[in-house]
């Protein structure tokens, strides 16, 4: 079974199809490497109790003849997307026992092609992080190094991927939550357009940043996943449909904004790992051109200004009187004093408080306004370098993935996010692909590639090309 150790959604679906590989025997093998691991890595908060029942339909789908590109395919799935009557707690304590009572339609997409998911996987609170060391159930190690964090706030989906405990998870993005995590553990992160995959049964954090994505071992299993919970959807008015476009690549352009890589704080093996990746996409024939973005180091104050807001707003829910914790108190304001402070961890706290402030009749103008005028500057300077080049490259986060605990403040945390933020502010699609290993550690380094809207097609075929899938 060690050979099933290498296998990607492409090469799985080619053994499922041939009869070479039994849909059972591939869940089996990933259910007994989450028994193996999960006690040390801390990935799965839950293991689902009808994965070999839903293995052995999928098998029956193939015999049939009617297996789609998923069919068989067994999947993790991030705390925080729902499916009916399972357990989705956002990785908090204020709804630890809480049960879907739908299922979220990036979900159900893949649940039509029969694809298995194998548990709920760890996440930050709420997906308020960059390391799920802020999730209520503990933190979630890193499979190359456990001493290390896998990232987050979708760290549990990277570690099941990097681990061999699925073959492909799904995470959600708000300021680099699928693309960090990805970076860290080595795996391929998509972050797409916004409103290219619905958001309906996501649990809100930033309404207009949250967008499902997918974590793999490929730029092509990345593909086949976004294709597949990709489009527009009823229930989701900011959804999109996207129809990708015929592409000529030998003629892209890729722009580099060397200007901010002069900033604080990025690690000299990242800087090196820029220039080192700039050297293969010009072996690989692409022109590559120095671009400005002239506020883009606005975009991680804009990021904590607008996100928090929203957390304020989408946290407002959980107030312990129709679902999740109740804490008894005398009166109702007593009751959600007591919920609130006991059901959330100390950074949905920080944030929703911050938030709260940010949205004060004093202060709106003041932060969230001017927040908004800046997001807006920022979007227009994407636009414009768009016109210019077809993709833009950066490092994925400004070093590798850190110590368990290293990190002792909010604001350290933060920074991590200085690359990744800008995408989400923008709503461009954009992909962490793994490249090159940090020299002071070992551990994996992780470029980007953002382009203009609705052009993930741009992102996979320069990402193909980049990894030597084609």
């Amino acid at each position: 079974m060690s050979e099933l150790s290498n296998l990607t959604i492409q090469k799985a679906r080619t053994l499922l199809d041939s009869k070479e590989l039994g849909a059972v025997e591939l869940a089996k093998f990933y259910l007994e490497n989450i028994n193996d691991k999960n006690k040390e890595l801390n990935v799965f908060l839950e293991v689902y109790d009808d994965v070999l029942k839903n293995a052995e339909e999928a098998q029956k789908v193939i015999d049939a003849g009617g297996a789609g590109e998923l069919t068989g395919i067994p999947l993790a799935i991030k705390d925080n997307i729902l499916i009916r009557g399972k357990k989705a707690s956002s990785a908090s304590k204020i709804l630890e026992n809480y049960r879907a009572i739908y299922t979220a339609t990036a979900a159900q997409k893949l649940l039509d092609q029969n694809a298995i998911f194998l548990g709920r996987t760890n996440m930050d609170e709420f997906a308020m992080g960059g390391s799920t060391e802020n999730s209520a159930f503990g933190v979630t190690k890193n499979p190359l190094d456990p001493t290390r964090v896998s990232g987050g706030s979708s760290g549990g989906s990277a570690a099941s991927v990097a681990g061999n405990m699925a073959l492909g998870a799904l995470g959600s993005d708000t300021g680099g939550s699928v693309r960090e995590p990805a970076s860290f553990c080595g795996m391929v992160g998509l972050k797409p357009t916004y409103g290219s995959v619905s958001r309906y049964g996501l649990m809100a954090m930033g309404s207009s940043l949250d967008v499902i994505g997918p974590i793999t071992k490929t730029v092509s299993d990345a593909e086949i996943i976004f294709n597949t919970i990709k489009g527009k959807d009823k229930m989701d008015s900011t959804s999109i449909d996207i129809e990708n476009s015929k592409l000529k690549i030998e003629n892209f352009k890729i722009g580099v904004p060397y200007h901010i890589l002069d900033g604080d704080g990025i690690d000299a093996d990242t800087k090196k790992n820029i220039e080192e990746s700039v050297k293969k996409l010009k072996n690989l024939g692409y022109e590559i051109q120095d671009i400005s973005l002239p506020n883009i180091d606005k975009a991680l104050a804009v990021y904590y200004i607008v996100m928090p807001a929203e957390v304020s707003s989408n946290l407002a829910r959980f107030d312990g009187i129709k679902y999740g914790l109740s804490v008894e108190g005398e009166n109702l304001l007593e009751v959600y004093k007591k919920s609130r402070g006991e059901g959330f961890g100390s950074e949905a706290r920080r944030r929703i408080i911050l938030g709260t402030y940010i949205l004060s009749a004093g202060y709106y103008d003041s932060y969230y306004g001017k927040a908004m005028q800046a997001r807006k500057k920022i979007s227009e300077e994407f636009k414009d370098a768009f016109g210019k080049v077809d993709a833009i490259l950066t490092p994925t986060t400004p070093f590798p993935a850190w110590k368990i605990g290293e990190k002792k403040t909010p604001l350290e945390n933060y920074l991590a996010d200085v690359f990744t933020v800008a995408a989400n502010i923008v709503g461009c699609p954009a992909i962490s692909l793994p490249f090159g290993l940090s020299r002071t550690n070992n551990m994996p380094l992780g470029v980007q590639l953002m382009s203009s809207h609705s052009n993930e097609n741009i992102l996979f075929e320069i990402g193909k090309k980049f990894l030597n899938e084609n």
